[in-house]
């Protein structure tokens, strides 16, 4: 098992490139347990030890509420806090992925544990600042 809270590398590279507009193009996440092998490496969203339960279609969520904003030397992005309910799961993990590009990802989302839900299951965003929102880049 090889799970690493991080943006993927491939995302860097390709905000350079133009290729993300992550306020126009279809952001989601998706859930994965234990066996995941999301890291930076990881390029796309894939099948792969993705969650397959009661209330989550493969694929995950759509994410909104996405905004980008700027403090100081700092560009953010926040999103809104995601929910599956009902929900009857465990997950582990999530990759935040655009799906207008070719499900190009973005991010891994690390809960530190296996996260089981008989109910209603909510990823909670961290602050929309520049020292906390979960995606920032500054000098």
């Amino acid at each position: 098992m090889s799970i690493v809270q991080t943006q993927t590398t491939s995302f860097k590279a390709e905000l350079y490139q133009g290729i993300h507009d992550l306020t126009t193009d279809v952001i989601k996440i998706a859930l994965y347990d234990g066996n995941a092998n999301l890291n930076a490496d990881t390029t796309a969203y894939s099948i792969s030890n993705e969650i397959v339960a009661t209330g989550y279609a493969a694929g995950g969520e759509i994410m909104t509420g996405i905004t980008v904003n700027t403090s100081g030397y700092t560009a953010y992005v926040n999103f809104d806090n995601v929910v599956w309910n009902p929900g009857a799961f465990t997950a582990r993990c999530a990759l935040i992925y655009n799906s207008s590009k070719s499900d190009k990802s973005i991010a891994v989302l690390d809960f530190g544990s296996d996260k089981t839900t008989t109910s209603t299951f909510t990823i909670t965003m961290p602050a929309n600042t520049a020292s906390a929102a979960l995606i920032r880049s500054s000098i």
